[in-house]
């Protein structure tokens, strides 16, 4: 009997660790992971969100662990990665999800949320990819996909610090690609611009700083993206063949701002 279009499970066998899990993006990246074979480690803070993701995927046949994270907490990242290899297997696709962004010009001195910005989408993406690139080196085999922005490509007022800490990923990532391409680890950067998540109509609708407030409004004029397209790139590029690098993916609604 022929297997139909269905029954195709690319990442059978595999094993992946998301951040971020637990709503949005990062579980639409969960979801398709998993609906495409993998075995999915869900990492974040909330894990009740997570329990629940979790049993969706089972309930549809896939196969997934729930680990409360704190991607900024360097022993819990670790623990993460041994918990997911002593259950699930070697870990063979990390993608670095989490993160937080706030819209504030610089000049108004919100301290405390430039770090949590630093802490989050810069440490916490160099503890994670300090888990596991030693063990993908020795493996000869491994992915690892960065969650940047269109931010990271261009600058934009209110977003300094964001755009800093993606600035930092763009660099770091291409850096690291030349270090691992022999090692036979690819290093992917996906580069979303609007995506409807949880948190971008609280961040756009609660901004307290006048200058911003003029510059971005909500809802958009345009259809922005659904978590489930920046799934999609992620999906694309870990499925593709061994010897194909897909190093960024840029993916923005079509009538919004370049």
């Amino acid at each position: 009997m022929q297997s139909s279009a269905r029954d195709y499970k690319p990442l059978s066998g595999k094993v992946a660790v998301v951040t971020g899990a637990s709503c949005g993006i990062g579980a639409a990246i969960s979801r398709q992971l998993a609906a495409a074979g993998a075995k999915v480690a869900m990492a974040a803070r909330r894990e009740n969100l997570l329990k629940e993701i979790q049993d969706e995927i089972s309930k549809e046949g896939g196969g997934a662990l729930a680990v409360k994270c704190d991607v900024t907490n360097r022993a819990e990242v670790k623990e993460l990665i041994q918990h997911t290899e002593s259950t699930l297997g070697p870990v063979d696709i990390l993608v670095n999800n989490a993160g937080i962004w706030v819209i504030r010009c610089m000049k108004n001195l919100h301290e405390e949320e430039w770090d949590q910005q630093v802490d989050v989408n810069i440490k916490g993406v160099l503890n994670c990819i300090g888990a596991v690139i030693s063990g993908m080196c020795e493996r000869k085999s491994g992915h690892i996909v960065n969650m940047s922005s269109e931010y990271g490509m261009k600058p934009a007022v209110g977003f300094a610090v964001y755009t800093g800490s993606k600035f930092f990923v763009e660099g770091m990532s291409r850096t690291l690609r030349q270090e691992v391409c022999k090692d036979g680890v690819r290093v992917t950067c996906i580069q979303p611009g609007d995506v409807e998540t949880p948190g971008l109509a609280t961040t756009l609708t609660t901004m307290d700083d006048e200058q911003c407030k003029q510059l971005y409004t909500y809802p958009f004029p345009y259809p922005v993206l659904e978590p489930e397209v920046i799934a999609q790139a992620v999906l694309y590029a870990v499925t593709a063949p061994d010897h194909v690098a897909v190093n960024e993916i840029l993916v923005q609604p079509r009538e919004g701002p370049l």
